[in-house]
């Protein structure tokens, strides 16, 4: 317990911090936006496949491209990656990386009688078949989950189209449910459906999502996996098995969206190579009060842990018909930034939307105002004191702590990581430097990898020969950024043996 000075001490050390990140100087003078950190995904649809229209997104802070495998074909979506490969071409100086989001195994409604809309009324009966085949009307629809009878009970809720349809289950049958409808609501053909709570007897990589990692990922060569409703750690080792070697470096984010992704969530994030905080399904499995406590805590283990972590869904959803965010969602981004997102996303807002040149660059500024309220110290501090704890402190974990405290401690304007994979950027990533991290690398895959991780920038080298002057290079790139300038510092890590090194066996203090 702490002592009356101990406490007026911290509450004292806690205004001052607050004082310093918070302040009327940032809020009424000019941000320089060309320092953002967080990394931005965007979901590419029919408003933004012009080549021209990605190369300004791109220019505007777009990291990584999203592919939502829930629409469209493979004819379609190869279309969109010779596009964006034709606006990488163009803008050879920015790095984005292309993302396979997997349909997975969403539960729907059907067809309905002469495809009209059907009116329900609150209290009203509503029957639910398994039989999908079934064209339904106001008084009984179809559902595409066969086990439906065997996986709810009377008195579990069905939310019907993201939840804007609630539903009681009164009475089971063999081929379905009796249910009361709660709320009246106008319903359309082949909606999502969500049984909260219950343990859903479908695969989580269906025979489409099979069909879409091999046949098109692998053919594409994508670079990140986006798994919908991942639940268990053996999910992410199935598409392991299925890209093979062939697609050994393609990195896997598990989503997030269910009570057993949450309840399984340390062995998933172990298994996979970043974790995507899905607020839009969660969101209808937990109460709404409970995902922000969710989105918090998943991305504290993310950090601990070293792994990226997007957070997504509805984040500026008025953008899609509003040139301007709600304060709501501005706020929405800057939390997630300041809980420790290494990445926020747009769906609907880029894909679809009215504005999605605008809601990036919208986007891209509210990420850098958090981020100048982030409190890096406290942080630092925090992620190193729960590695030791963990009793995972590694040598190469020790070098990145000791290279970002070494960082702040002498303002540096960068930290310049040689790697052979994406591992050392990243646990550097983990405990936040103000500056900004420059990863120096011979291969294509790794600066992929990396577009997903906070604050870090790649540098491509023909090889490791001649480390010296591939110092030299890369500071020389850091001052052509505008990063630093003559007389600053700057932290170096790369190994003694040129041949490997991701040895990170060296840390120095360069002048430049």
């Amino acid at each position: 317990m702490l002592t009356r000075r101990e406490t007026i001490m911290m509450t004292a050390q806690n205004q001052s911090t607050y004082s310093r990140l918070y302040s009327l100087k940032k809020v009424l003078y000019e941000t320089d936006y060309s320092r953002r950190k967080t990394k931005m995904v965007c979901t590419i649809g029919p408003k933004c496949w012009d080549p021209e229209i990605l190369v300004q997104m791109l220019e505007k802070g777009m990291s990584v491209a999203r592919l939502n495998f829930s629409h469209g074909d493979h004819k379609l979506h190869g279309e969109t990656v010779e596009k964006l490969r034709e606006a990488f071409k163009r803008r050879k100086d920015f790095q984005c990386a292309i993302m396979l989001d997997t349909k997975g195994p969403e539960i729907r409604t059907g067809l309905l009688k002469e495809h009209k809309t059907v009116n329900l009324t609150m209290g009203q009966t509503l029957e639910i078949t398994t039989d999908y085949t079934f064209e339904g009307d106001e008084n009984k629809i179809a559902c595409s989950y066969v086990d439906l009878p065997n996986s709810v009970k009377v008195g579990s809720t069905i939310l019907i189209a993201d939840g804007s349809i609630s539903c009681r289950v009164k009475e089971l049958k063999a081929d379905g449910v009796i249910v009361e409808v709660l709320n009246s609501a106008t319903l359309g053909e082949k909606k999502n459906m969500n049984l909260p709570g219950i343990e859903i007897k479908l695969p989580t990589v269906t025979e489409k999502d099979e069909n879409d990692i091999v046949e098109f990922g692998l053919k594409y060569g994508i670079d990140m996996i986006a798994l919908s409703f991942t639940r268990f750690a053996k999910d992410i080792e199935t598409v392991r098995d299925l890209l093979g070697p062939r697609g050994a470096h393609i990195k896997i984010f598990a989503k997030i969206e269910n009570h057993e992704g949450l309840e399984h969530f340390d062995e998933i994030v172990d298994a996979a190579d970043g974790i995507m905080v899905a607020r839009g399904d969660l969101g209808m499995e937990i109460p709404p009060q409970k995902v922000f406590v969710a989105q918090k805590w998943m991305i504290k283990k993310c950090k601990e842990k070293g792994k990226p972590v997007i957070t997504a869904t509805q984040m500026m959803e008025s953008m899609i018909k509003n040139p301007r965010p709600t304060r709501a969602e501005a706020s929405d981004v800057a939390n997630a930034v300041l809980d420790g997102s290494d990445c926020v996303m747009l769906s609907g807002e880029t894909a679809n939307g009215d504005y999605p040149l605008i809601c990036v660059d919208t986007m891209a500024k509210i990420c850098t105002e958090a981020e100048l309220c982030f409190d890096y110290e406290s942080h630092q501090v925090m992620m190193e004191r729960a590695s030791i704890r963990s009793g995972f402190f590694t040598p190469q974990e020790a070098i990145a702590v000791s290279a970002v405290r070494t960082s702040m401690e002498l303002e540096a304007k960068a930290i310049v990581v040689f790697a052979l994979t994406d591992l050392m950027p990243r646990l550097i990533s983990k405990y936040e430097p103000y500056c900004p991290i420059m990863g120096v690398s011979v291969d294509e895959h790794v600066m992929k990898a990396l577009t997903a991780s906070r604050g870090v920038v790649c540098l491509r080298v023909p090889s490791f020969q001649g480390t010296d002057q591939l110092i030299q290079f890369a500071i020389r790139s850091a001052t052509e950024r505008r990063w630093a300038s003559k007389g600053d510092y700057v932290v170096v890590i790369h190994s003694t043996d040129e041949e490997n090194p991701d040895q990170s066996n060296v840390l120095k203090i360069l002048t430049v």
